[in-house]
């Protein structure tokens, strides 16, 4: 997957261009404020049309402008392709070689991404939340039937605990749950064994990338951490098992909380550092390299299930990481094409081979 060509017009803070990046490492240089993070921003919205900043599409249109608009020349599924996304109000039109289409959700399927940011450095800094949010977005990117079971399980759960909070006002209700608790099981065992398999195959990959970017000095686990005693490599029959145990046994504190205390949408990723979790223990460019790790081992396991590599998009990545692991990121990321951002000339001066854009006050160079 290479991005051969990006146009953009009226789009945020950014002056209408054309840039033309290379295949390798593509360093955007400049201060802070001057729409570095804009130009990734445009990158990744042809991933499904969604930022990863705002969630307003009427946000990336330009002050006193009626439009923006996208579009992106790049190499993937071995042929040349383009798409383009127009920003008008609140809505968004998108098209794909020429022919549009209902839903920005048509470009998931030709181009691929994978973005870090300084806000998923709350995989680690936050709670369990955040880590169940990135490996369900992973593995629902991966299996569209994944998102069809985090949706149906999310419903049911819902709709259990809303059940849960009318039995503590009346109890007659409680032989009801039963209608519940099947449908919620079998969706929850299927959603469990998803989310182990994935963590699995991440750890490998990040373990590598993280050896790589500490120079071998540091091992970096990940393991999957389950409310109901399921171990990663329990079969289907004996997670639904535990699994319907442990909602059985804990009916009565279920209905006295109002909701329900065990199953997978109370599970956690556990992330350790040289035996030690890295929420707790780990320094700040430690716990960066971490969240780096986990980035590209998601950008490794895509590669494998799409058959080519997706591009790479690291925001402020540089910062709080020493030369040794910042040369890592900027020289031996191979056989991918990679964009950068960065605010030091020192930064810009460790590149050995690429291109770079400077950017002043939205201007591209």
């Amino acid at each position: 997957m290479k991005v051969i060509a990006l146009k953009f017009e009226n789009y945020r803070n950014l002056k209408d261009n054309i840039i033309t990046p290379c295949d390798g490492v593509n360093m955007i240089y400049g201060d802070n404020a001057q729409g570095k993070t804009n130009l990734l921003e445009a990158l990744w919205l042809f991933c499904g049309g969604h930022s990863f900043r705002s969630s307003k599409d009427n946000e990336v249109i330009q002050w006193n402008k009626e439009f923006a608009k996208l579009e992106m020349r790049f190499l993937g599924q071995e042929r040349e392709q383009t798409a383009k996304i127009l920003f008008k109000g609140n809505k968004k039109q998108v098209q794909i070689n020429g022919v549009k289409k209902e839903s920005a959700a048509a470009l998931i399927e030709r181009y691929c991404a994978v973005v870090f940011s300084p806000e998923h450095l709350n995989l680690i800094k936050r709670g369990p939340l955040e880590r169940r949010k990135f490996i369900d977005s992973a593995i629902c990117r991966e299996k569209l039937k994944n998102a069809v079971i985090l949706s149906k399980y999310n419903k049911i759960l819902n709709q259990r605990n809303s059940l849960l909070k009318d039995i503590y006002r009346r109890p007659s209700l409680e032989d009801t749950l039963e209608i519940w608790d099947e449908p919620l099981i079998k969706n929850g065992v299927l959603l469990i064994k998803s989310r182990i398999e994935y963590v699995n195959f991440l750890s490998n990959r990040a373990s590598f990338y993280h050896n790589g970017i500490s120079k071998g000095s540091e091992e970096l686990k990940i393991s999957y951490i389950s409310s109901c005693g399921i171990n990663e490599n329990d079969s289907e029959e004996e997670i639904f098992y535990k699994l319907k145990n442990k909602i059985k046994n804990n009916r009565k504190e279920d209905i006295k909380t109002g909701f329900t205390n065990f199953g997978p949408h109370r599970d956690d990723i556990e992330i350790v550092i040289n035996g030690k979790n890295a929420k707790s223990f780990a320094s700040q460019g430690q716990q960066r390299s971490a969240v780096l790790s986990l980035k590209l081992a998601e950008a490794s396991v895509l590669k494998e299930k799409m058959g080519e590599e997706p591009v790479i998009l690291l925001d402020d990545v540089l910062s709080e990481l020493d030369s040794k692991r910042q040369n890592f990121l900027i020289n031996e990321l191979n056989d991918c094409q990679v964009f950068i951002t960065c605010c030091e000339k020192s930064n810009r001066e460790q590149l050995k081979e690429g291109k770079v854009f400077y950017l002043s006050n939205g201007e591209v160079i």
